[in-house]
């Protein structure tokens, strides 16, 4: 899934025809500083119910829920980030996913439980946090 090659017009490419079930992967963000140490992990792909913070552009700061994924667009939305449309209409601003920090995870999802066991997270730990 890594591309091989150095060119960045080969690696653009490839993050351009990628399929749906590598993007999620490709869309990975960055844990906290206290998630880090706690499962000993430095990033996971990003789901919609993970709370995350915007480190980076005109919305730094703002934390909130994840309600969209778009995987075709390599785009997330955040719930209360938002821009008003000429007709008063309020719109999602989508935001990437290797701008925000990714500050509490959503742990009801059976496979991303799975995840971190694989990566090494002791199951008492998920179960305890989720509850």
């Amino acid at each position: 899934m890594q591309v091989k090659s150095h060119k960045p017009s080969k690696q653009r490419k490839y993050l351009y025809n990628a399929p749906i079930h590598h993007r999620g992967k490709i869309m990975s963000a960055p844990l906290s500083e206290e998630l880090k140490s706690k499962y000993g992990i430095n990033s996971i792909p990003i789901r919609k119910g993970d709370r995350v913070k915007v480190m980076r552009g005109d919305y730094r700061g703002t934390e909130g829920e994840v309600i969209s994924v778009d995987r075709k667009r390599y785009r997330i939305a955040v719930k209360g980030i938002v821009r008003r449309k000429a007709d008063g209409t309020e719109v999602p601003v989508p935001i990437h996913p290797s701008k925000v920090v990714i500050t509490k995870l959503y742990l009801k999802d059976e496979a991303r439980k799975r995840l971190l066991e694989r990566k090494g997270v002791k199951v008492e730990e998920i179960v305890e946090e989720s509850e």
